[in-house]
């Protein structure tokens, strides 16, 4: 069993080289919350020029959309949502410096080339295990699109976030080769 590596999100560029698929991280530093109606905002900011409510370069996006806070803490239950559905926004962030994404499932053909391309990478956390996503995160700040609510952009402090590397900058796929070690085993 492999050991659990212990990254900062400042020196995810750096570390994202030496990351392969099915390494296990904990994660420290900050990561921003955006889905589907996030990521076509910003899009669109991108588009326009205008600024942007984060720098993507070096930045981490979770695909989250967190439950209101309960008394005491910085953030409700806070699990990965479906990655794929903010695929066809994926290579022009990762084109703008996106280092990587958290989330959960199986990403396209073309966002796999632009994790490649611009030496990132994608995380997976585990489905269904929100309240344990959510001990992890010791700060929460809406930074942008507050009118949409749970899907608004949340500026997250996180402590040994804990994650699966799935896809990694050098073409590993963990989708890929578990599927392929598990049709061996037949």
């Amino acid at each position: 069993m492999s050991n659990e590596i212990k990254i900062s999100t400042q020196d995810l560029p750096e570390a994202a080289q030496t990351l392969k698929a099915g390494d296990k991280v904990l994660l420290s530093g900050t990561v921003y919350t955006s889905r589907d109606a996030a990521h076509k905002r910003i899009n669109a900011l991108l588009d326009s020029g205008d600024m942007l409510p984060y720098d993507l370069r070096g930045a981490v996006i979770y695909y989250a959309g967190p439950t209101p806070a309960p008394e005491g803490k910085p953030i409700g239950s806070c699990g990965p949502t479906t990655s794929s559905r903010m695929d066809r926004f994926a290579p022009r962030f990762l084109d703008e410096g996106l280092a990587g994404m958290i989330g959960k499932g199986e990403r396209s053909k073309e966002v796999c080339d632009a994790i490649k391309r611009n030496g990132a990478v994608y995380f997976c956390a585990v489905g269904g295990c929100g309240a344990l996503a959510a001990s992890r995160i010791k700060s929460c700040e809406v930074i942008a699109f507050d009118d949409l609510g749970c899907e608004s952009v949340k500026r997250l402090y996180v402590e040994d976030f804990p994650l699966i590397t799935a896809i990694d900058c050098h073409g590993g796929n963990l989708f890929e080769s578990g599927r392929a070690q598990f049709a061996q085993t037949d």
